[in-house]
C-alpha cells in the first residue's frame, strides 16, 4: 500500500503551484492527500494498474533472463523424455507432478495440442514436489523411461495423470505391467542413483528458474507458471510460431 500512496502522491504533487510548497512530513501535507484522493479515488485504481504492469514487466524480463542462462538444461539435457516432435522447432517444456491436480487437468490438454500440432518438441521434466507419493511415482516413471522404450513411458506418464488414487508400489507394478513394463526391473532402479540424480537434477534446475509449482511450462523463451487452458496455450503456440518465422 505504501507503494500506491507514493504513486498516487505523484498525481497529488501536481496539483500544487510552485507557490504551494509544502513539507511532506506535515499535517497539512497530510490533509491535502487524503482531500485529494477523497475526490478523486481513480487515483489508487490508477496506481494499482501501473504497479502491476511494472511488476509483471520485471517478471517477464527476469523469466527471459533465467531461460537464456539455463537454456541447454532446459531443452536438452539428455534424459529427460522428449514427446511430439522430436526434430520440432516450438520447444516447450512441462515440470510436472504426478500428485498435481492442475497437472492432470493439463495433461489431455497438452496431449491435444501435440496432436494439433506437428511441430512441437516437448521435453517431459519428472518433478516430485507433493510429498513422498510424488517422489515414488517419479521414480517409478524414470526406471521405466530407463528401462523401456519412449512408447512405454508414455503409456506409464499417460496412466499416472490419470490416476486418481494413493499411489503405492503395488499400484505402480499394475500400472507399469498395464504399459508393457518389465515391473520387476522397474522395483529394482527405482532407488538407484541414476533415478535419484535425474530427479535431483530437475530439481536444482527448478530452483534455478524459481519454480515453486506445478505445473510450470517453457515455450521457446516464456515461463508459464501455473495451469493455462487449451485455447490460452494455442495462441501462445500460434505467437511463437509466427515469431519464428
Amino acid at each position: 500500500m505504501r507503494k500506491l500512496f507514493l504513486a498516487a502522491l505523484f498525481g497529488l504533487s501536481a496539483t500544487f503551484s510552485s507557490a504551494q510548497t509544502v513539507a511532506l512530513d506535515s499535517p497539512e501535507f497530510g490533509e491535502a492527500v487524503r482531500a485529494y484522493l477523497m475526490e478523486n479515488p481513480q487515483v489508487i485504481m490508477e496506481a494499482v494498474a501501473v504497479l502491476q504492469q511494472r511488476e509483471a514487466e520485471a517478471e517477464a524480463q527476469n523469466d527471459l533472463t533465467l531461460v537464456q542462462d539455463n537454456y541447454d538444461d532446459i531443452f536438452y539435457d539428455g534424459y529427460s523424455h522428449v514427446a511430439g516432435n522430436p526434430d520440432g522447432t516450438i520447444l516447450m517444456v512441462e515440470f510436472q507432478d504426478y500428485k498435481c491436480g492442475y497437472c492432470k487437468r493439463a495433461h489431455p490438454e497438452i496431449q491435444q495440442l501435440l496432436a494439433d500440432n506437428d511441430d512441437i518438441r516437448l521435453v517431459i521434466k519428472e518433478f516430485p514436489i507433493l510429498g513422498e507419493e510424488s517422489v515414488l511415482a517419479s521414480r517409478g516413471a524414470v526406471a521405466v523411461l530407463i528401462n523401456e522404450s519412449s512408447e512405454v513411458y508414455e503409456t506409464m506418464n499417460d496412466s499416472l495423470m490419470r490416476f486418481n488414487g494413493p499411489i503405492t508400489e503395488d499400484i505402480l507394478v499394475e500400472i507399469a505391467d498395464a504399459a508393457g513394463a518389465d515391473s520387476a526391473r522397474m522395483l529394482e532402479m527405482m532407488n538407484t542413483p541414476i533415478v535419484t540424480q535425474v530427479i535431483q537434477s530437475n530439481r536444482i534446475l527448478g530452483q534455478r528458474l524459481q519454480i515453486s509449482g506445478t505445473p510450470t511450462f517453457v515455450v521457446a523463451d516464456q515461463m508459464l507458471r501455473g495451469y493455462l487452458p487449451l485455447a490460452s496455450m494455442q495462441a501462445l503456440i500460434d505467437e511463437t510460431r509466427q515469431a519464428l518465422n
